[in-house]
């Protein structure tokens, strides 16, 4: 594909083309986390810790 094309902005719109998302697909728009990116870092934190520690039969440290 990048041999038959004649120039670099060519080149662009084939791989651009190529790339590209199927046709009447919609992308999600991104959101940030509910509660900010720390507290949901800190709440699955704890959720490990739990989880961890019901595995090992023992209580989590910060529980």
């Amino acid at each position: 594909m990048d041999q038959t094309a004649e120039d670099d902005a060519e080149r662009a719109r084939n791989r651009a083309k190529l790339y590209a998302p199927p046709a009447g697909t919609v992308r999600a728009p991104r959101t940030a986390p509910a509660g900010g990116g720390m507290q949901s870092a800190m709440a699955l934190v704890a959720q490990l810790e739990a989880e961890d520690a019901a595995l090992r039969g023992t209580r989590s440290a910060r529980g």
